[in-house]
Order: structure tokens, then C-alpha cells, then sequence
């Protein structure tokens, strides 16, 4: 299984997997996930890498149904301006492939947010690892394993 899952499993922490066939040419991949899984793309949320003005790397995590607001996390993150990370760059810190990041499991531990909406929610699915592989799990939990913080980081 992916690092993402061993994490889960080696914490003790409940959750379910939901697997899905994945098409190659689908360009958004948090969407698919949500379509295939017959889920709410508000529940779905997609782990976006961002590096922050000073060079560090940040983990960001909002709906597929939004977008990460770059200035909403520079200024949760103690930045001045963020952007979006390469996709090498991305893959090069984590270990997983565009589409299958994770943020669980990752080769280092970066600091993570998640977007206040999680809050509300008594599961939300995350890429398990691999392109149609996802994780269903509490926020709570998510949380406390990646030490996230909740902020307002999506826009429509």
C-alpha cells in the first residue's frame, strides 16, 4: 500500500479507502475523483503544494469544488506572497506523482493548512497516494496526524 495509508495504520487511525478507475487524460483530478466516487466535490479536497516567499514549501488542502487563494495562505503560513510550486518541485518533496499527492505519508513533514470548510465535516476524502486512490477520514484526525491548522485558503 501507499506511505499515505502505512501512516494511517501505524497511528490507528479509522478510515476507509475508495478506489476508482482513473482515465489518464482527465485534467483535474480532484474532480474526477468526486465523479467517479459519487461524492460531493465540497468533500473531496485536493492537496496543492505552494512555495512561500522565503523558499519554504506549504501544503494546502481546500475542495475540489475551489481554489487555493495564494494570498489567504502567504498570510496563514506568516508569508508575504505564495505560489503555486513546481510540479517537480512537488513530487521531489512529497514522493508522489501530480494527482496522487498525498498529505499523508510524505517523504518530509512541511506544514500544512486546511481550509476551515474541513471543520464542518465528519469525513472528508484525500488522495490516498496514487491517481484513484482516495482516503476517507475525519478532519479532526487529519489533523492532529499532519499538526494542520484551519484557515479560510478557498475562493470560487
Amino acid at each position: 500500500m501507499t506511505p499515505a495509508v502505512k501512516q494511517l495504520e501505524t497511528a490507528g487511525v479509522a478510515f476507509r479507502l475508495a478506489e476508482y478507475e482513473h482515465d489518464p487524460r482527465t485534467p483535474a483530478y480532484g474532480e474526477e475523483a468526486a465523479r467517479a466516487l459519487g461524492l460531493s466535490p465540497h468533500e473531496v479536497f485536493k492537496t496543492l503544494l505552494a512555495k512561500l516567499d522565503d523558499g519554504r514549501l506549504a501544503v494546502a488542502m481546500v475542495p475540489v469544488s475551489h481554489r487555493l487563494d495564494l494570498k489567504a495562505l502567504a498570510r496563514a503560513a506568516g508569508a508575504r506572497r505564495a505560489a503555486m510550486a513546481e510540479a517537480e518541485e512537488a513530487q521531489r518533496a512529497t514522493g508522489y506523482v501530480l494527482g496522487g499527492i498525498s498529505p499523508l505519508g510524505q517523504k518530509r513533514r512541511l506544514p500544512t493548512l486546511l481550509d476551515e470548510s474541513a471543520q464542518g465535516l465528519p469525513t472528508i476524502h484525500v488522495s490516498g497516494g496514487r491517481r484513484g486512490l482516495e482516503i476517507c477520514l475525519a478532519p479532526t484526525d487529519l489533523m492532529r496526524l499532519l499538526d494542520a491548522k484551519l484557515f479560510p485558503l478557498a475562493r470560487q
